[in-house]
């Protein structure tokens, strides 16, 4: 007899030798959920605890037949997208996942933290925003990316224009806009918001950790993926991820002399603890 089959996801991102963010971050954190990862490389990065110091990006036949031969094969129950790496890239995977509308997909460009590619930066946004955000079920974006993604489609404003932004977002065809770090507040919170067409419906503040971790953001959307794969609506599905990422970064490990790293697998290491 044949075992049940975990929920599948395919996962478009950067491969990261450290395994902090990007692929790598995705199947750990899928695994962790009871997930299994099918991934598909856009670009391999050069970097260490501290930095991503460079990226080369994967041509994009090469990434689209990935995509391409893994979804004739098998039946995937959500899609996440994360670093793209080229226009060319995002136009293909755009492409390949308006063939499945029914299939969730989270996208988290991960803008911020990817060096900068001589001037395709703002091109790479305006194609995020007219090809992906289109078909997006959830997007994930720091307070500071959704400020950088809005200088693509709008002139500065003086006031605080996250709610603004956030609504154009939504306006875009996004279904829902998780946007993590709000402004304001308690300085020893980190407080996160979730936004739909009616505007924000929940926001959540947690206690800040002290450190510098990379893979946070990561591991946030990898894991509000896996919930989604797993049958939970989105509300509750970015409850549990932000208390899954938590834990993660409360056990967070020190690989390296640079930022901390997630440990995704902190549950099974606590089970192992002597009485």
């Amino acid at each position: 007899m044949q075992n049940q089959t975990s929920p599948l996801i395919l996962t478009f991102g950067a491969a990261d030798p450290v395994g902090a963010t990007g692929i790598q971050a995705d199947l750990a954190t899928f695994a962790a959920m009871g997930c299994h990862g099918l991934s598909i490389i856009t670009s391999i990065l050069v970097g260490d605890t501290a930095r991503i110091e460079d990226i080369q990006v994967i041509d994009v036949d090469w990434m689209a037949d990935q995509a391409r031969v893994i979804l004739e094969d098998m039946p995937v129950a959500a899609f996440k997208v994360g670093a793209v790496g080229s226009i060319e890239n995002i136009s293909a995977i755009a492409e390949i996942v308006s063939d499945y509308p029914d299939i969730p997909l989270i996208l988290d460009p991960f803008i911020t933290a990817m060096p900068s590619q001589e001037g395709d930066d703002d091109d790479n946004q305006i194609a995020i925003r007219e090809l992906l955000i289109p078909q997006t079920t959830l997007m994930l974006a720091s307070a500071v990316e959704l400020n950088r993604l809005a200088e693509t489609w709008r002139e500065p404003v003086p006031s605080d224009a996250l709610q603004l932004d956030a609504m154009r977002i939504i306006e875009m065809g996004c279904e829902y806009l998780f946007v993590t770090g709000m402004p304001g507040g308690d300085s020893h919170e980190v407080a996160n918001a979730l936004f739909d067409e009616s505007g924000m419906i929940r926001r959540d503040s947690w206690q800040r950790l002290p450190g510098s971790f990379t893979g946070a953001g990561s591991t946030l959307s990898a894991a509000i993926c896996a919930m989604l794969a797993n049958g939970l609506e989105i509300p509750e599905a970015v409850s549990e991820a932000q208390e899954f990422t938590l834990a993660a970064l409360a056990h967070a490990q020190r690989l390296g002399m640079g930022k901390l790293v997630p440990d995704r697998y902190f549950w099974a290491r606590e089970n192992d603890e002597p009485n």
